[in-house]
């Protein structure tokens, strides 16, 4: 990968403007006429801060969040991320990307025929909520936030918009969507993307209710091969740039050109996100 440079388009970091608070932050978003894109059907937990700003994804500060493409696994997703540093870390916490076009290239060069299923069936993501956030896990955000409502009808309805299907077990809701396409054709661009959550289901999405491996599979519900799993995040570490964070750095990323990730941090650390359409 061409490191920097290449990623300099699709991604960036200004330091040459004053961003000191949230709401400054919010400011900015707002500057580039970007519309706001509610975050229904996400898994990670957030809490809304100003505006349309929220905390990234809260989970433990000595878990690693693996790579993704923001909302892969939903219907709609947002075409822009915005990250804000409120609180520099420690030390560690940076958010390394790579670009997905990339990662699609090396995958259908090692592993042809995983691709061309992938291609054919997609995946399918299956997750279980909780009834309220669960700051303990990556993925635990809660059914109530998921679908911003406390009212299991209006849950159902949302979800149905996003072609996903509900099953309720006492207090908990168990999700899937898909099948899903795994590869996207980025028309702007004119090449494959590799635009998906199946590296962050299969090695991330781990809690009490969930088992990672369950969590993700071929759009045929058939289980994907652990060792693939594991070359593609080989791969995804192998390309990839991580910047480290400074107090008052704005991160703008094209979510359908590049995949995110976070590495582990000591505290403090408050990274600030904003979606947009």
């Amino acid at each position: 990968m061409g490191g920097r440079d290449s990623l300099a388009p699709l991604s960036q970091m200004p330091r040459a403007f004053q961003v000191n608070t949230a709401s400054d932050f919010n400011d900015v978003v707002e500057a580039f006429g970007f519309e706001e894109l509610p975050y229904v059907g996400g898994a990670a937990p957030r809490t809304n801060v100003v505006g349309r700003v929220f905390t990234a994804n809260e989970s433990p500060p000595d878990q690693k969040i693996p790579f993704h493409h923001e909302m892969a696994q939903v219907p709609e997703f947002p075409s822009k991320l915005f990250f804000f540093c409120e609180v520099e870390p420690g030390s560690g916490g940076e958010t390394p990307i790579v670009l997905s076009h990339i990662i699609y290239e090396k995958m259908k060069e090692r592993h042809p025929e995983f691709v061309e299923r992938l291609e054919e069936h997609g995946l399918l993501y299956t997750r279980v909520l909780g009834e309220d956030d669960d700051p303990s896990s990556p993925i635990g955000r809660g059914w109530k936030s998921t679908f911003l409502t406390k009212d299991k009808s209006v849950a159902e309805q949302r979800a149905a918009k996003l072609g996903m299907k509900l099953e309720w077990v006492d207090d908990a809701v168990k999700t899937v969507m898909g099948p899903i396409p795994a590869i996207k054709f980025d028309k702007t661009r004119q090449h494959k993307i590799w635009f998906n959550s199946m590296v962050a289901a299969y090695t991330g999405w781990e809690d009490a209710r969930n088992d990672p491996v369950k969590a993700v599979t071929f759009g045929d519900g058939k289980p994907l091969p652990a060792d693939i799993i594991y070359d593609c995040l080989k791969i995804l570490e192998e390309e990839c740039v991580a910047f480290p964070w400074q107090k008052g750095d704005v991160l703008l990323l094209d979510n359908l050109a590049i995949l995110h990730s976070r590495r582990s941090f000591n505290p403090p650390r408050r990274i600030l996100a904003s979606l947009c359409k």
